[in-house]
Order: structure tokens, then C-alpha cells, then sequence
């Protein structure tokens, strides 16, 4: 099975990554995890960071000739903050010797932040520590690590790809509203690579040319009212087999594990697979999916599930939505208390975002690639791609 570490704060020197269990002979470059870097980036409503940074991996072991060994792989990736930003992070995260006697302690914590949870947990005096790792910076190196997974089930026909649905009140407020031209993208192109493809085109990653320009305005104007703003979006993956996940443990259901995925990212509040929320207020007749036979396999008529039943993959494209919160780094001050004094205080502001909500989508895609190759890999694993390829040609055959 899978599993990665990710290791660095965002004004460190750099982010480091490792993944094991990554079966031999899989093709892998630079390249194919430096491209979603890039796209990790897409959206508008970016602040500063994203003129500072220009991600690029570089892969220390595990790969020899483009080909993965089934040995661990590591990344790293460096931080253009810890040069470039002229703030004195050399300094002030230096991995050695005392702390300078000029530092200025941060003990301001603001709310919506990990900062004062943090500085409780570690019984800390200084919450520069809880920013630097808490951040969303961390997602650059899951990117990374996550891509290889993603590399992975290209080699067999499975697709990720995203695309946001809303950012604050301005968007698609029912699936039906957005599933016929998304279906189109997928059944036109090459799964749902050409949905990323289409939505990264739009400024705000959206399937509408009208609703892209709704939304500029809508985060124009936020910008101006000195706040923030979240939004939903949608992962789909194509080309995925029956029998991924199990109804015969908890933790092998591949819905939740699908949920987990996408709250484990940072600002994340709630998911739902398929129409999940919607589908809460509808009767049984309006939300089950109606079974055919075409071709030997069972595909359904509809796929309000988000292509799983029981836990387990249908062979229906699985459906995944996130709902981010507004970014808690706002240019107006909300009330805080000085842990060190004890004083209530407005925040002060530092370096954010309007929305990272186009942002936030591409990450999702890197998590939810992971969570579907391990569930691949335990249904059909192997040490080497040829022999993974082996046992899936036989379970098509049985």
C-alpha cells in the first residue's frame, strides 16, 4: 500500500516528502508532478505568495531513468519565501543555535487558524511555529507526493480532474445545473482529464463562461470589503473498476475514505460523494440509480451515488465534492486576545488570499488520487506495474 510523509514549514528553507509502496517500473519524471504544481497555483484571487513561489520537485531517490524502483521516493520542493520575502525567515526559522534577542514572538492568534489550538497542544510561547506548519503551503509537497499515485492510475485508464462549482454565493446551486455539460467533457475527452483541461482554462476553474465572470466580480468586491470568501467544488475520477473499497469493514469503505480525503486538506470543512447533501431532501425514487445491462457490465441509468454502493465502487465515475471555508487571514481585524498579556486586540493582517477555492480543487484532485490507488492496489496490487497489469487482465478475463 501507499503512504507519504510530508515534512518542512512554509518559511523553512524547503518542503520535504517521501512515498513508499510504490510499485516498479512506473513511469515518472519531474515533470509529470512539476505540471499540477503549476496548476496548484491557478485562480483568481491569489495573494502575494504566489509571486514568490515557482514550485519545482526535485526527485532524490527511488526513480532510476524515468522508472520508478519500488524503493521509496523523495521529493523536495524549495520555499521562494525563505530568500526572497526579506522578512529575515533565515533567522527566525533557523534550525540551529538560540533564538536571536531582536525576535519578535508572535502571540496574536487568529481566529479560524490552527494558531491558538497549536500553541495549547505544544505549550508553546511563540506561535510562529503553528503558522509555519499548519499552512497551506504543506499542500505543495502533498501535490507532489500525491501525483505519483495519480501517475499511477493513468496507467491504467483512470482519470482525476475537478472543477469549481461556487465561490461564496455566486455559482450553480443544484447538480442538475452543472452535470450535463461536465458528462459532455468527460464522454467527448479523455476521461476526466479533459474536465481539468477545460476548467483550468476559466480564471476560477468553473464550466461557465458567464458564472467565471460572475464570480471576478464577486471577488473583486470582497477585496474591496476587506474579507474573504469559500466555495464548493467537484472531483470526479473515470475509468475506475467495480469492486474498489468493501462493505465488510468500516475503514475499507471507500465513501468515507473519499471524505477523509478531502477534509484532511487544510480549510476544508465538509464533502459529500455524489449528490450526498441534495440527496438527503429528495425521496428514494428521485436519488437510487436504476441498473442496466449493456456489454456484460452493469452500468447505472444515473449517478446520484457518486459511484459507490456498499462502500464499493460501481464502475460509475466516483463523484466527490469539497466545501471550503473562507480563508480566516482577512485584511479587516477580528477580535483576538494577546496570549501574552491577556489583552483582547484586533488581528493584525498578514499576506492571504481572497479565495483559494480554484486552488484548494487542484489539491483535492492530488488526495483523492491517493485514496483511489491505494484502494486499486489492494484489490489488484503487486510489486511491479507488469504484474498489477497481470491481475487486472485476469479479473477482466474471470
Amino acid at each position: 500500500m501507499l503512504r507519504y510523509l510530508t515534512a518542512g514549514e512554509s518559511h523553512g528553507e524547503a518542503i520535504i516528502g517521501i512515498i513508499e509502496g510504490v510499485p516498479a517500473q512506473l513511469p515518472l519524471s519531474p515533470d509529470d508532478i512539476n505540471e499540477h504544481l503549476a496548476r496548484r497555483w491557478l485562480g483568481y484571487g491569489r495573494g502575494g505568495r504566489s509571486k514568490i513561489e515557482n514550485d519545482k520537485v526535485h526527485i532524490y531517490s527511488g526513480v532510476r531513468f524515468s522508472e520508478t524502483l519500488g524503493s521509496p521516493i523523495s521529493f523536495r520542493i524549495d520555499n521562494g519565501a525563505y530568500e526572497k520575502d526579506k522578512a529575515g525567515w533565515p533567522e527566525k526559522m533557523a534550525i540551529e543555535g538560540p533564538p536571536p534577542d531582536d525576535l519578535e514572538k508572535v502571540t496574536l492568534p487568529r481566529p479560524g487558524h490552527a494558531d491558538l489550538a497549536g500553541l495549547q497542544k505544544y505549550e508553546l510561547d511563540d506561535i510562529r511555529p503553528v503558522i509555519d506548519r499548519s499552512s497551506a503551503r504543506e499542500t505543495a509537497m502533498r501535490v507532489a507526493c500525491c501525483s505519483v499515485a495519480r501517475q499511477l492510475l493513468n496507467e491504467f485508464g483512470i482519470e482525476v480532474g475537478s472543477h469549481v462549482v461556487s465561490i461564496g454565493d455566486v455559482g450553480f446551486e443544484e447538480p442538475e445545473e452543472w452535470v450535463d455539460r461536465r458528462n459532455a467533457l468527460i464522454e467527448d475527452g479523455n476521461g476526466a482529464q479533459a474536465l481539468y483541461e477545460a476548467a483550468d482554462e476559466s480564471a476560477t476553474r468553473m464550466l461557465d463562461d458567464e458564472m467565471t465572470e460572475r464570480c471576478v466580480e464577486h471577488i473583486d468586491q470582497t477585496k474591496k470589503e476587506r474579507d474573504s470568501l469559500g466555495g464548493v467544488y467537484e472531483v470526479v475520477v473515470t475509468g475506475v473498476p467495480p469492486g474498489l473499497g468493501s462493505y465488510v469493514h468500516w475503514d475499507r469503505r471507500l465513501d468515507g475514505q473519499l471524505v477523509q480525503a478531502i477534509c484532511s486538506i487544510q480549510a476544508q470543512k465538509a464533502a459529500e460523494v455524489g449528490d450526498g447533501f441534495f440527496n438527503a431532501r429528495r425521496r428514494g425514487s428521485e436519488v437510487h440509480d436504476p441498473i442496466e445491462r449493456e456489454d456484460g457490465e452493469y452500468p447505472r441509468r444515473t449517478n446520484h451515488a457518486g459511484g459507490t454502493e456498499g462502500g464499493t465502487s460501481t464502475g460509475m465515475p466516483l463523484v466527490v465534492r469539497g466545501y471550503m471555508k473562507p480563508i480566516p487571514t482577512l485584511i479587516k481585524p477580528l477580535d483576538s486576545v494577546d496570549t501574552a498579556t491577556g489583552e483582547a486586540q484586533p488581528t493584525r493582517y498578514e499576506r492571504s488570499d481572497v479565495t483559494s477555492v480554484p486552488a484548494a480543487s487542484t489539491v483535492a484532485e492530488a488526495t483523492v488520487a491517493y485514496t483511489v490507488a491505494n484502494a486499486f492496489l489492494r484489490k489488484y496490487g503487486g510489486d511491479s506495474i507488469p504484474a498489477i497489469r497481470r491481475h487486472v487482465e485476469a479479473d477482466r478475463e474471470a
